[in-house]
């Protein structure tokens, strides 16, 4: 099963990588909520980890919102 991450922001929704794995998908997930890029950006709302893909038969697995 594929896995997902995108980032929401001022602009919409924009997907980031595609995972083969849960496990390299957290990794990834764990180290964009941590990204000091990402938290002082301002633009960037938040993060979200998808099963299945990109689209409307994607399941939200996690979020992170920055704040």
């Amino acid at each position: 099963m594929a896995y997902s991450i995108c980032t929401h922001d001022s602009w919409g929704v924009v997907p980031v990588g595609s995972f083969e794995t849960l496990e390299e998908a957290r990794e990834a997930f764990a180290s964009l909520c941590a990204d000091p890029w990402y938290r002082q950006d301002g633009s960037v709302k938040g993060v979200e980890l998808l099963q299945g893909g990109v689209g409307a038969d994607a399941q939200r697995l996690d979020w992170f919102a920055f704040q």
